[in-house]
């Protein structure tokens, strides 16, 4: 590694440099006139361009390979396709659904979520209390099954009554549900059109407890999605039943 180092150095130009700085000494103690002195410096001075002139020519190298690694990079960017969904892990599920409640815009729809993740005052705080203290948020509607109207009056509705945002909750459309399907939906700035979180009943998605079920994996539907109409319509014939 030192000899490395010792071999970069540019011995070229440190030997002119001690070569002129000898010529001048020399020249001050009267050894040699000014005769000798100015070929040392014009030589000094050929091997200083050439030394820049060859630098000159590798940084135009280098430059030449970084623009075409750029493009490289580039093309390999245009030829990705952003992902329709993206998988949130349990190390980025409570972050996930954080900002999405940060980001919401509009009608917020909460369609056949599991009320029992609100039960406890920390998992509220962490997953409704920032939709509904949302000011982009204009409303938030639940579609819940008539299973969960019981949980909904007991547990849910004496914590959103404490909240700023209470008058944005509506009250739930109740329907029968038999589907294991969960979502939130709601517009996003990102791109201006809807987005998703959607998540399933039961294992391997939703940790289930004697007194809780509790999402382990969720599924960040982007705006593009062609899955996003289905939901949109899921939720749309539910309240034309209810």
């Amino acid at each position: 590694m030192k000899l490395k180092r010792f071999l970069s150095y540019e011995w070229d130009a440190i030997a002119g440099i001690l070569a002129a700085a000898l010529a001048i000494i020399l020249h001050l103690l009267h050894i040699v006139d000014e005769h000798i002195v100015m070929p040392i410096v014009l030589a000094l001075m050929a091997l200083l361009f050439l030394n820049f002139m060859r630098h000159e020519r590798h940084n135009e190298q280098t430059a030449e390979q970084v623009e075409q690694t750029q493009e490289m990079v580039s093309r390999i960017k245009a030829s990705l396709a952003a992902p329709d969904v993206v998988l949130v892990g349990p190390r980025q599920l409570r972050a996930a659904n954080e900002q999405f409640a940060r980001n919401m815009r509009g009608e917020a729809i909460l369609f056949n979520v599991c009320l029992s993740m609100y039960r406890t005052q920390p998992l509220f705080d962490a997953l409704l209390h920032p939709a509904i203290g949302n000011p982009q948020v204009a409303s938030i509607q639940f579609v819940l099954d008539e299973s969960q109207r019981g949980l909904w009056q007991a547990e849910i509705m004496p914590k959103i009554a404490t909240c700023d945002g209470r008058h944005k909750v509506r009250e739930p459309h109740w329907c029968a549900l038999s589907k294991n399907i969960s979502f939130i939906l709601a517009d996003t700035p990102s791109e201006g059109a809807a987005e998703a979180l959607l998540s399933f009943w039961g294992e391997p998605f939703m940790a289930q407890s004697t007194e809780r079920n509790v999402p382990r994996y969720i599924f960040h539907v982007q705006a593009h999605s062609e899955l996003l109409p289905h939901l949109v319509e899921m939720e749309r014939k539910c309240r034309m039943h209810s």
